[in-house]
């Protein structure tokens, strides 16, 4: 289980953060770079063999820089590409931009670490060449300490560090005599249940997105990272210093709305799967589904486009995303208290579709099955007419 506190670094400390993210990336994007050539070769590196040479280039004094960044977090960094190389396979895996990227990286070596309270509101952990580090304390670690993971939250966010602990607690197995849920997301209420219930929460205010507005449009007339009206790298300049703290600010609003967000989606989740054996959620495609509207070429006039309802289509995408549909999901699979992703509850995600409708549901109860290749579910009862339905739209 994880525990998530906001730091407050020095400012030693905090330039030394950035050092570390710096040589992590430095280290994930030369690993990712050396697999792809293997791999163009018809060979294959593990984290072993790159962790050796890691070894031997820190050794060279041209990359001395190396041994400024503790030395498990760089292996950490090797251990983490290996998983999503296995896992996802190395031509699928991204390069760690330094403009995009969240900088994070982890202290494997929990058992050295020692947290203690300075005040109600304040206490330190001890990391390796950062020393004491202070954060903000808002719960009870409750269990051992297994690792802690360093992170800033965008290009202008604040630091946290995510504390690993091990509780002693089994994990959850599924209760086959409680009930099965169905569940419809949409961008007016967020969760809506088969069961009746309405589960939606407001993430922002009129006033918050309006001042935000205003900071975007503030942004717009200041002196930006593009000279306007161009494209390509030709247009790049450096920005001003009042427009990046102009994106400090918006990035700060948007953090609490973000953090808003994840409490919603991780208070639903552990309540749903704690009162019921079965989650069926709809099979949307939210990253096909939040994706630019295509333009349509004039046929009659080369060069000139048709109306495509851009506008339109880019308030849906900001609808969809701001529901949070995706990360309701992964706090029903990966949040604390609820099933891993291998039980049978919530292999159901990924194969049964479950919608809201007032149509009459007897016969689509096996077609549903049959599609989405779900096996039956013990515990599960047909629907009746005039309440939801399990329905799949037609090709």
């Amino acid at each position: 289980m994880g525990r998530r506190f906001r730091v407050e670094f020095t400012p030693d400390q905090l330039a030394y953060a950035h050092e570390v993210a710096g040589v992590c990336r430095a280290v994930w994007n030369t690993g990712l770079d050396q697999r792809r050539q293997y791999r163009q070769r018809r060979a294959w590196i593990n984290y072993p063999q790159q962790c050796r040479e890691l070894a031997e280039a820190k050794t060279d004094p041209e990359l001395a820089w190396l041994r400024e960044a503790p030395a498990h977090c760089l292996q950490q960094a090797l251990m983490d590409l290996d998983k999503a190389c296995r896992a996802h396979g190395t031509w699928k895996v991204r390069f760690r931009s330094k403009a995009v990227w969240s900088p994070s990286f982890r202290f494997p070596d929990g058992k050295h670490m020692r947290v203690q309270r300075l005040s109600k509101r304040w206490a330190q952990v001890n990391l390796r060449k950062f020393g004491q580090v202070r954060f903000r304390w808002t719960r009870d670690l409750g269990g051992t300490i297994r690792s802690a993971t360093l992170t800033r939250n965008g290009v202008h966010g604040d630091w946290y560090v995510s504390i690993l602990v091990d509780d002693g607690i089994l994990e959850a197995t599924a209760d086959p005599e409680l009930p099965a849920v169905g569940i419809d997301r949409g961008v007016v209420v967020a969760l809506a249940l088969s069961d009746g219930r309405m589960l939606d929460e407001a993430f922002t205010t009129p006033d918050e997105q309006a001042a935000i507005v205003r900071l975007q449009q503030k942004a717009a007339r200041q002196h930006g990272p593009r000279v306007p009206g161009t494209r390509g790298r030709n247009g790049r300049r450096p920005p001003s210093k009042r427009w990046l703290a102009t994106q400090a600010r918006i990035a700060k609003k948007l953090a609490k709305q973000r953090r808003r967000r994840d409490d919603f989606t991780a208070k639903a989740a552990r309540a749903l799967t704690r009162d019921h054996s079965l989650i069926a959620v709809e099979n949307l495609r939210v990253t096909s589904m939040t994706r630019r509207a295509a333009p349509k070429p004039d046929p009659d006039q080369p060069g000139a486009f048709l109306p495509n309802r851009a506008a339109q289509k880019s308030g849906l995408n900001r609808a969809i995303l701001g529901k949070g549909w995706g990360k309701f999901l992964l706090a029903c699979t990966t949040g604390p208290g609820t099933l891993a992703p291998e039980s049978s509850r919530c292999q159901q995600l990924s194969r049964v579709s479950v919608a809201i409708s007032a149509s009459t549901s007897a016969p689509v109860t096996a077609r549903a099955k049959r599609v989405s290749g779900a096996p039956d579910v013990p515990g599960t009862v047909t629907p009746t007419p005039m309440q939801h339905s399990i329905f799949w739209p037609l090709d």
